[in-house]
């Protein structure tokens, strides 16, 4: 088989932002549907920045909503968490199944009352929603992926997002909107990439059913979308919000999950063409998402020692666009040992390709059956009960649900009908 060398591995990063964060997503539950607070998030973080082996400092975090679980408008103890450990922001707010982001913007103008420049030094994005668009598509409704929202309401919230903070640090903060890679070919979708400055791209080949998803040919997937999707935001710089492999799980069509193949993952996608290229948010440091089957955290209990090899290799599996092999080799073995013990469009067909990030989740996720995980979800919109408002929570988890789809939402909410 074909070993193709780092140098070669540079056509995704064009397009990437001058700061190449690397963090993990972060759900405001955990897998019990009970809400994180600031003490949980100190060990996430400090996990991250201390991880043994690792390619570079995990010290950058994702975040689905910026309200505080089973609060009204509170913002989220993880604000206190990240000024402690200078860990950096992607904010998110939440926007599907809601006319109103009104919570979300108070929760973020009360945080910056009270922590002020501590809070906003540490802002590097923000994501006005999370797989709206694909729970909103054909394919989202056929794979019952949740209530999402369409691109006029999208655009709408990203109004009221700058009106509300014009004369602020935030009104500065480069705005996204993160969703299935498979949304953003459909011209339907114009309109968001036109009002943000960059676009978040989940992608699961672990979901691609009937796409040939096992793990020999997970780079070859995620290269096809990451392109795909880069074709057609005419040079917006993209972000990679949600991607991973679990450790463990049922089997999902080829896609087997354990440890040795996280790792031939971690290499072939992270390593390879994201890490210290791109702006990369992994799935997932953690487990936040009781619903989903499989599992993705790469520690166990927040240990600093992970699950498997963190560093990455000189030489890769996966062939570059200038190889002559249409696949690498079927031969191919995941690489590494363990340290420790698609296209949907808004008219598309429900057919599952696995592109879908799980932000529709307990965690506040959603998925799509074109490649996302329905594992990610987002959050699980154990939000306020009282406005019957869902609150994301974590990520990755509507993929068992939704088949591809990582849709993590579990509806604690009055009225909720997916969890972030």
């Amino acid at each position: 088989m074909k070993v193709f060398t780092a140098v070669a591995a540079t056509s995704l990063a064009a397009g990437a932002s001058a700061e190449n964060w690397m963090g993990f997503n972060s759900g405001a539950v955990k897998t019990d549907n009970s809400a994180k607070f600031k003490s949980d998030w100190l060990q996430e973080f400090k996990t991250a920045q201390g991880l043994k082996g690792a390619p570079g400092t995990f010290n950058s975090v994702r975040l689905y909503t910026n309200i505080q679980s089973y609060s009204e408008s509170d913002p989220i103890e993880a604000f206190e968490a990240a000024i402690e450990t200078k860990t950096n922001l992607l904010l998110g707010i939440w926007t599907s199944g809601t006319t109103s982001i009104d919570k979300e913007l108070t929760a973020l103008q009360k945080a910056i009352d009270k922590y002020g420049d501590k809070f906003l030094d540490l802002v590097i994005g923000i994501s006005i929603g999370s797989e709206d668009l694909y729970r909103d598509s054909a394919t989202g409704r056929a794979n019952k992926g949740g209530v999402g929202n369409g691109p006029e309401q999208i655009v709408k919230f990203i109004g009221d997002y700058k009106k509300k903070f014009a004369d602020s640090k935030l009104g500065k903060v480069p705005i996204g909107h993160v969703d299935t890679w498979d949304v953003w070919p459909n011209s339907t979708n114009k309109v968001v990439i036109d009002a943000v400055d960059w676009v978040g791209l989940d992608e699961y080949p672990y979901y691609e059913t009937g796409k040939h998803n096992s793990i020999e040919q997970s780079g070859q997937r995620f290269d096809s979308a990451f392109n795909k999707a880069k074709a057609a935001i005419g040079g917006k710089p993209i972000w990679v919000t949600e991607t991973g492999w679990p450790t463990d799980g049922p089997k999902w069509d080829e896609a087997q999950p354990s440890v040795e193949n996280a790792k031939y993952y971690w290499n072939e996608i992270g390593c390879r063409q994201l890490f210290n290229k791109v702006p990369t948010f992994w799935y997932n440091l953690r487990d936040s998402n009781g619903e989903n089957k499989q599992t993705f955290a790469i520690t166990e209990n927040l240990s600093t020692t992970p699950k498997f090899d963190l560093s990455c290799p000189k030489t890769f599996k996966t062939p570059t666009d200038g190889d002559s092999s249409s696949s690498a080799s079927k031969s191919a073995t995941a690489s590494g040992s363990a340290t420790a013990s698609g296209t949907s469009s808004a008219t598309g067909s429900a057919s599952t390709s696995g592109s879908g990030s799980g932000s529709s989740g307990s965690e506040s996720g959603s998925g799509s059956s074109s490649g996302s995980n329905p594992a990610s979800g987002s959050g699980s919109q154990a939000g306020s009960a009282s406005s019957g408002t869902p609150v994301p929570t974590a990520g990755a988890n509507s993929v068992q649900i939704f088949s591809a789809a990582f849709t993590a939402i579990v509806a604690v909410a009055v009225g909720a009908t997916t969890l972030l």
